[in-house]
């Protein structure tokens, strides 16, 4: 019996360290479109929300049949998931994307694992609370690693883009929603259904907000990989490894995992795409994963 525990939870593992390789991935993939495909965020993320969303639901559909349509049976479900779809889903990926279209898959990447922060935030002042002595060491590591990544030390001058520092911090409060807003129906439903509809409903908001179609963009073997990362590898198999893995060893291990993503966007932008890592983005890549890891082992 131990033997096996211990091969599940290798197993776990091993699957939700590949959906955080791959969220970086699609980080790496995006940059990829933006500064060699001329692509932009407000054509991308339409189109890989609506997509990924499609194509996720549709997998649902064949493997689970009509049980992913009872959540439109019951109007405060209804209510909560499109909430989630058009605050959460919606504001995180374009306010990601964005930010990657303005500094880099790294930067935008740790800029918005400062969510974990203000999740914290929020839960103090909703609980009346003092943060704990491990939890104000976390909130003044996220603070250090924003303030090495956006200035590199200096007080007098942003080594960031404005956009980019505004859109990759904007990500943070979004993730942070994103992360709050599904809680009860997470209770309810399989997290991999809310992520499908709520990609979907993404999607369709930003289509008829941006008008994809009426971008142009010059369509080659480069584009549909790039697309094909970030849509397939990015969405559809990221999540359904990650979730699939957080089942077997926990949220709260599955979320320490999950901070090899910033990680694998920042190797795989140095790497392929050739961006430059300073020691002062190091150090905040140091802070801010710290940051992320002792949050997640405050909750075990």
């Amino acid at each position: 019996m131990r033997t096996e525990n211990a091969k599940e939870n290798f197993l776990g593992v091993l699957l939700t360290l590949a959906g955080g390789i791959l969220w970086g991935f699609s980080g790496a993939c995006g940059q990829f479109l933006f500064t060699r495909k001329a692509v932009v965020s407000t054509w991308l993320v339409p189109v890989r929300l609506l997509t990924a969303g499609v194509l996720m639901l549709l997998y649902l559909i064949l493997t689970r049949g009509k049980r992913i349509f009872e959540i439109w049976t019951r109007p405060k479900d209804v209510l909560d998931l499109l909430l989630f779809g058009f605050f959460g889903m919606t504001g995180c990926q374009f306010c990601y994307f964005t930010a990657i279209q303005y500094s880099n898959a790294g930067t935008a990447t740790v800029l918005q694992y400062l969510g974990p922060a203000l999740i914290l935030i929020w839960i103090c002042l909703r609980g009346k609370r003092r943060p704990t002595a491990v939890e104000c060491v976390a909130l003044a590591l996220a603070l250090a690693g924003a303030f090495l990544l956006a200035t590199h030390g200096s007080l007098h001058a942003l080594a960031l883009s404005k956009q980019g520092l505004f859109w990759g911090l904007l990500s943070a409060f979004f993730l942070a929603l994103y992360t709050l807003a599904p809680i009860r129906l997470l209770t309810i439903y399989d997290s991999v259904e809310i992520v499908g509809w709520g990609m979907l409903i993404g999607g369709v908001v930003l289509c008829a907000v941006f008008r994809p179609w009426e971008t142009a963009v010059s369509v080659d073997p480069g584009l549909l990989g790039g697309m094909a990362g970030v849509v397939l590898l990015g969405s559809i198999a990221a999540f359904t490894l990650y979730f699939s893995g957080v089942r077997r060893i926990g949220p709260g291990k599955g979320s320490m995992i999950s901070a090899i993503e910033p990680v694998s966007a920042a190797v795989f932008g140095v790497l392929w795409l050739g961006n430059i890592m300073t020691v002062h983005d190091l150090i905040g890549f140091a802070c801010i994963l710290t940051m992320v890891v002792l949050l997640a082992r405050s909750k075990d």
